[in-house]
């Protein structure tokens, strides 16, 4: 897992490396563009403009939904990826923070029309997971709903076959969501599958 050190490093060259994995149509980025663009569309749906992105990286889709008026918070582990996102978004409100210890404080003042985090959340165990969407869900407003998009799969046999076409290439230290799993704790959770390694999870208020 990469450390804050590590994700320093790497947020300069984050949106190639990523781009090249999604034009290929290979794990872990393939169908990158379509979950973004469809998680944009979902957030411009609704009327309310609070957005929460958890893990915005350098803002690919946030500063997107920032131009288009939405009022942006966010919280992101990496220093460097907060100040490329901060140059696209003056006005955002963005704090540094381990996720998988929770939201900072000031962010759990707030009330949010929608939650999104995009590639971000696969570095939380899946206990991790569901103790923080249940930290999160009550901070939407009501009709509000969090979208992750990520390496998903509807099962893990799904997840199984990817990891073996995958190869050298799968990494064992991150933790992709299984779509049949987390139903079990979020019987309303919605999931999209976009490409063979990628999905949308839906969960509404």
């Amino acid at each position: 897992m990469l450390n804050n050190t590590g994700f320093n490093l790497w947020a300069d060259g984050y949106d190639k490396s990523v781009g090249l994995s999604d034009e290929n149509n290979t794990y872990p980025f393939a169908g990158y563009k379509i979950v973004l663009n469809t998680i944009y569309n979902n957030v411009l749906l609704h009327e309310g403009k609070t957005v929460l992105d958890i893990g915005f990286g350098t803002a690919v889709l946030t500063s997107k939904l920032y131009a288009k008026g939405c009022t942006i918070f966010g919280q992101d582990f990496s220093s460097r990826m907060i100040e490329l996102a901060q140059d696209k978004m003056p006005d955002a409100k963005l704090y540094q923070g381990d996720f998988s210890q929770g939201l900072v404080k000031d962010l759990r003042q707030n009330q949010y029309d929608a939650i999104i985090a995009t590639y971000s959340l696969h570095h939380l165990t899946n206990e991790q997971k569901v103790s923080f969407l249940e930290e999160l869900l009550p901070l939407l407003n009501e009709g509000g709903a969090i979208y992750i998009g990520d390496v998903a799969f509807k099962t893990r046999s799904l997840l199984e076959q990817c990891k073996a076409q995958a190869g050298d290439e799968w990494d064992d230290d991150e933790i992709y969501f299984v779509y049949d799993e987390l139903k079990e704790k979020f019987p309303k959770m919605k999931f999209e599958e976009i490409s063979n390694c990628a999905g949308i999870l839906t969960l509404e208020r």
